[in-house]
Order: C-alpha cells, then structure tokens, then sequence
C-alpha cells in the first residue's frame, strides 16, 4: 500500500478528509522549503503537493506564476525539488509527497530517469498538468511499476466519458478543480462542487480531492464536507510573497492558516 493509499484509508477510518497544502518549492528561497513542509504537517497537514517552478505555468493564477518567478529566480530547478523531498524524508517518513508541474522539465530530464529519482526522493505521486490521459499509455507504466501515483485533474466542464478514462489512468487520488479557470481565482459554488464531486464517484473508485478557490477556514471546511480532501495553494502561497525579505516568517505563517483549515475541517 502506497503513502497516499494508506494516508487516505486512515482518514476515512476516522472520519476525517485530507488537508492537502500546496507550495511553490524554491520560493522565494530554496532553503525556505523543507523547513516550510514541517512546518505543514505539524499544522495538520496530511498530503504535501509541492510545485516544481515553471516559466510558463499555465494552469496558475498571478499569485503562482509570481512564486515560480522567484523560485527561478533562486535558481530552483527539478533536481534541487527531488533534493527537498529528500531532506524532507530524513525527518519524516509518512507524509506523502506529491510533485505537482508541467511536462517540460520532466521531458528534459527524460521519463524514466524522472520516475527513478522521484523513488530515491521519497516522492509519492506525480500531477503533470499538461500530461493529458489521451498520452499517458507510454508514460503511465513507468511510474506504476515504481509505485509512484499518477494524479490527474478533472475540470467543470470534463465529461463522464473523459472522466471514466482518468480513473481509469490514474491512481492515488483524483484532483477535481473546483473553478473554470485558473488557480487563485474567486467565487467558489459549493453545491455545484457537491454535484459534480457526486457524479466522479459514480464513475471513480479513487478518493477526490478539490481544490482552486480554497482560501480560508469557512471555504475548507465547506469543501471537506462534500469530497475526500481539501487542496489550498495561493493562499499559502500569499505567505512567501509577503514575506520575501523575511522568509523565517513564512512557516509560521502558512502554519497559522492551516491550523485554523484542520480545525474547522475536523469539528463536529
């Protein structure tokens, strides 16, 4: 059994959803991350989704292409985000470590390659946004056979046909974006997450996190009643662009904000 697989099979013993943080590794230094992903788990993290920077990250919103920007900046790039979840391991063991980015990188350092190192980092699953299920068939095995998740999005607007295709491709859990359009963006319409997280589980055996719109103790608990886990990004990602000068603030910060999600999300 996989990190994921048992992270999320012990929840649902207990009762509990997945609060699942993103950051942009890198930003605004490099020496910020690990100490930040701790610092998550003790807040009350249970997945960590960890942005691989990306000159050209097409799914984000302002608030990520900014933090990708200054984690270039930094001269964050794929080996040095193995590198994170590697010293992260040494600590922890248990929190499951998802690489979520773009093709790009991934195809410069070659598939394989990719898959075998994310096996000696610790890392256990991989969102590849630009990766469509249409175009996984050859890539898709190299990663089941090390045990490493492949996660997949499913939009608004994707139909149950395309549905049943990414349960089919994917393992882990599903990452259904609450929004049409990109990260950061700002009305969020429970009842329609409701609805549409229903219709997935008709067609997906996996659990479903949701995410996009998430910003706040209110908006995670709303969203955790309704799916299996609550995914938050810009608003932990808010921390490090008001803090690039004082990046000792930005653990406690985005702790701060994720203990406040837990609380919520856990009371009866």
């Amino acid at each position: 059994m996989s990190r994921i697989e048992a992270c999320f099979a012990t929840l649902k013993e207990q009762q509990r959803k997945a609060l699942i943080p993103y950051i942009t590794a890198g930003d605004p230094t490099k020496a910020v991350t690990v100490p930040v992903m701790h610092a998550m788990v003790e807040a009350g993290a249970d997945v960590i989704e960890l942005g691989v920077p990306f000159s050209d990250p097409m799914a984000d919103g302002p608030v990520i292409q900014k933090a990708c920007e200054r984690a270039l900046a930094a001269g964050t790039g794929l080996r040095d985000v193995l590198a994170m979840v590697t010293e992260f391991r040494r600590d922890n063991d248990t929190t499951p470590v998802v690489l979520m980015g773009y093709l790009n990188p991934v195809e410069i350092m070659g598939y394989e390659r990719f898959a075998d190192a994310c096996v000696d980092a610790g890392v256990d699953g991989v969102l590849l946004v630009d990766l469509p299920p249409e175009e996984c068939d050859e890539v898709a095995p190299l990663f089941k056979t090390r045990g490493v998740d492949l996660i997949f999005l499913i939009a608004p607007t994707t139909t149950d046909a395309r549905i049943s295709r990414i349960a089919g491709a994917a393992s882990g859990y599903l990452y259904y974006v609450s929004l049409k359009g990109v990260t950061g963006s700002a009305s969020l319409n429970v009842e329609e997450v409701a609805r549409r997280v229903e219709t997935i589980r008709n067609l997906a055996q996996l659990p479903i996190g949701v995410g996009f719109g998430i910003k706040d103790a209110q908006s995670a608990r709303a969203v955790s009643q309704v799916s299996d886990g609550v995914v938050v990004g810009s608003a932990l990602v808010n921390q490090s662009a008001e803090n690039v000068d004082t990046p000792d603030r930005i653990a406690p910060a985005v702790a701060a904000i994720l203990a406040d999600m837990r609380a919520a999300m856990d009371k009866q």
